[in-house]
């Protein structure tokens, strides 16, 4: 979808518009949503960054998705010059952007990470006013490396069904903090499974019992997330959390990957190590000495490049 078809939809009189699902845990799904929810989501994320009319927004992300389009109803609620490029793995190149200065931009860890290679596109980057990180958890080292960044750069969480992001984290500066913080007026609570359920009834017309489990802080109201429930796997009856084992393989792997799963006569399910490039025997030896005995994946499949959505999170139903 161009930004002149998105203006057509926007602007056809009907009260909804239809978006998709990222795909990440199966296909796409087609969601109809209303559109005075979608200016309330985007007044939402302008007050809390207190953007103003004629601040430049930059949207390098594909208007098929909830994230390209909540940019441009941004830009479209608080009057903000809205720059589109096209979508890619480099958003900060001089080809996309040039030297603009750029208030507000969001983009998923990829790009990020493209971005960080070069030093000409990281510094683009570290001159963005609020840059939001979403998709997908922000991996540890990509993170570190955007702690000293001199702006503001935040950790999203949201997903299509709550129109974007229902939280925020900051990710540099003092104000640095593991921990998401609710949007104003969403309130947050976990069931017995310790997913995350969203009532944000600005955003949803119904409360959002999520997949995700989480953690929450003692006050009741900021959260980690752990994993999904979709991404625990039943090992010989060990349930083990497929982004736990990630978590603890990251800083030993260089390459691309992922833990996936599936299904297997003797121990009902075993894990499986999905890992980009060549076959290379000393990822044996990795996985020997960094995970527990029972957490190590009893199959390796090396591919020429990870299955992925268009926003940047793992296919893991895809392993073969």
């Amino acid at each position: 979808m161009t930004l002149s078809e998105f203006y057509k939809v926007w602007n056809d009189g009907c009260d909804t518009l239809m978006v998709h699902t990222s795909g990440s845990t199966g296909p796409p799904k087609p969601l109809v949503v209303e559109k005075r929810r979608m200016m309330a989501s985007a007044r939402m994320t302008c007050d809390f960054l207190q953007l103003k009319a004629g601040d430049t927004a930059l949207l390098c992300m594909s208007l098929d998705y909830i994230a390209g389009k909540m940019m441009a109803v941004r830009a479209l609620v608080r009057e903000l010059r809205l720059v589109a490029v096209e979508p890619s793995g480099h958003p900060m190149s001089e080809d996309a952007i040039g030297d603009l200065d750029i208030d507000l931009a969001a983009m998923v860890p990829l790009q990020v990470y493209n971005t960080l290679q070069i030093l000409e596109e990281k510094e683009r980057l570290k001159r963005v006013r609020h840059l939001l990180i979403g998709g997908g958890p922000l991996d540890g080292k990509l993170e570190e490396e955007l702690r000293c960044f001199p702006n503001h750069v935040w950790a999203t969480y949201g997903m299509t069904e709550t129109l974007s992001h229902v939280a925020m984290r900051k990710v540099n500066g003092n104000d640095a903090s593991p921990w998401f913080q609710p949007m104003p007026e969403v309130e947050l609570s976990v069931n017995d499974e310790n997913c995350l359920v969203v009532n944000a009834p600005l955003l949803c017309e119904e409360v959002l019992v999520t997949r995700d489990i989480v953690e929450m802080h003692p006050d009741g109201k900021r959260f980690k997330v752990v994993g999904r429930v979709d991404n625990v796997a039943c090992c010989g009856g060990l349930k083990i959390q497929l982004e736990k084992v990630e978590e603890m393989l990251r800083p030993h792997l260089q390459q691309p990957f992922f833990i996936g799963k599936e299904k297997n006569e003797k121990f009902g399910e075993i894990l499986v190590l999905v890992i980009e490039g060549e076959q290379n025997k000393n990822i044996e030896d990795i996985v020997d000495n960094t995970l527990p005995h029972y957490w190590k994946p009893k199959k390796t499949v090396f591919v020429g490049q990870l299955p992925m959505t268009e926003t940047g999170k793992p296919i893991r139903t895809r392993i073969d």
